[in-house]
């Protein structure tokens, strides 16, 4: 643009200066002289349109040319000027142009892909900054880290995250991969992994969820082994118990066998414990499908307060509700349900040695119900472990509880977690879908 003003500018005053000579010419000298002077105006403006054509417009063509390309246009395109030279010129840019274009096209078509298949991924996608902060994470990686908004995530690092599965991933080293179980009885395979982008490494997580497979097989091997070992339990016991009442029985009859009697009894009564014992086994694996009914959560949690209440209130524990003021309403199986929740306050309760609280608390946007108990806490070994089949921390105890609880809720489509916090207290928190 520069050129082509300069151009124009000179010749104004090239023909300015021609235009005034012709005019001092024609009245002071003679008429020859005149038209040699008009001949030379010609010849002086046909050069300067030649010079315009062959020199000023490919410039200025050009010119236009890295315009285009510093403001990234690739859709426009030069025009021929009809010189052999510049119009090689001009065929080159303009093909360049169309590759760029294509080029563009091709990445964003690629990108808008690229982003579909990681939002609409079953599989969690975090992905990192170069100062390792989240740059950005799909809907599922988002649920998987259980926050309340985004912005929670999004511009922190992972150590800065309020989530058990951020806390693992940060363990992960690079190019690394691991299976973790959380206290949320879901079971993840993680891996850290990176791409290169404009020269530079970025990191990124991909979260696999294994729960459902891993609990599949989990429940077809022990329902395997609980039925082997209650069929033959069963089986020895009936011939045990049967065998020990026709020993009593004829014992009975005889003097001074009172105390054998007695180990009879004591025998026989053993034998139906261990029977009692099985069958507490076998009731897990026969969970039947829940029967969902719209029902008032605050009165399910207030029936379930009402049962519980003597035997905290013989260990000194308070019951504290703190229902919402507008009862949220959920489908569920309340004798399922009810169930449930004698197991998560029995389980608080027997977490506090003897002064403690349990607090309830049902909230909406989620609808959600808490569980939060005073006691003792739980470590990080017993958090990886819980939901586990046959974990317990007490020591008679089966570890069935958590089982049961982890089945009813899952058929139930419920989210949950159990662990202990920062501010001491420990929480089992169920979220209704």
């Amino acid at each position: 643009m520069r050129i082509k003003g300069l151009f124009w500018l000179l010749t104004v005053l090239l023909l300015s200066i021609l235009a005034i000579m012709t005019y001092y010419v024609f009245y002071a000298f003679s008429t020859a002289l005149f038209f040699i002077i008009e001949g030379l105006v010609i010849v002086t403006a046909f050069y300067l349109l030649v010079f315009y054509r062959r020199i000023i417009k490919p410039l200025h063509i050009i010119g236009n040319g890295m315009d285009l390309l510093k403001e990234q246009d690739f859709s426009s395109r030069l025009s021929r000027v009809g010189q052999p030279e510049a119009d090689r010129i001009v065929d080159i840019f303009n093909k360049m142009m169309e590759q760029l274009k294509n080029e563009r096209l091709y990445l964003r078509e690629q990108n808008h892909f690229l982003d579909l298949l990681i939002n609409a991924s079953p599989m969690g996608v975090v992905i990192l900054n170069l100062d390792k902060e989240v740059l950005s994470v799909n809907p599922v990686a988002y649920k998987m880290f259980g926050v309340s908004e985004l912005p929670a995530i999004i511009g922190k690092r992972l150590s800065e995250i309020d989530s058990p599965l951020a806390a693992e991933l940060v363990l992960i080293p690079l190019y690394g991969s691991q299976t973790v179980r959380l206290n949320d009885a879901n079971i993840y395979k993680c891996t850290h992994s990176s791409f290169i982008d404009r020269g530079f490494h970025h990191s990124f997580y991909l979260v696999e969820i294994l729960t459902q497979e891993v609990f599949k097989a989990e429940k077809k091997a022990y329902e395997k082994v609980i039925r082997m070992i209650a069929h033959e339990v069963n089986n020895t016991t009936a011939g045990i118990t049967s065998a020990l009442d026709a020993l009593e029985s004829a014992f009975s009859e005889m003097e001074n066998m009172e105390d054998v009697c007695e180990v009879l009894r004591v025998s026989t009564d053993r034998c139906y414990s261990m029977s009692r014992f099985i069958t507490r086994f076998t009731d897990v694996v026969r969970i039947p499908e829940p029967q969902p009914r719209l029902q008032a959560l605050n009165a399910v949690v207030t029936s379930c307060k009402r049962f519980m209440e003597i035997i905290c209130r013989n260990r000194n524990i308070e019951i504290v509700m703190e229902l919402a003021e507008v009862s949220p309403f959920v489908f569920l199986d309340s004798t399922l349900f009810e169930q449930v929740l004698v197991n998560i306050i029995k389980n608080a309760a027997e977490s506090i040695d003897c002064d403690g609280k349990i607090y309830i608390r049902t909230s909406h946007n989620p609808v959600c119900l808490e569980i939060a108990d005073t006691g003792k806490g739980l470590d990080k070994e017993t958090e990886d472990r819980l939901f586990s089949p046959f974990f317990s921390t007490k020591p008679n105890g089966q570890g069935i509880g958590l089982i049961f609880i982890r089945e009813v809720l899952q058929k139930q489509n419920c989210t949950f977690s159990l662990r202990t916090y920062a501010d001491g207290l420990t929480r089992f928190r169920i979220v209704f879908e």
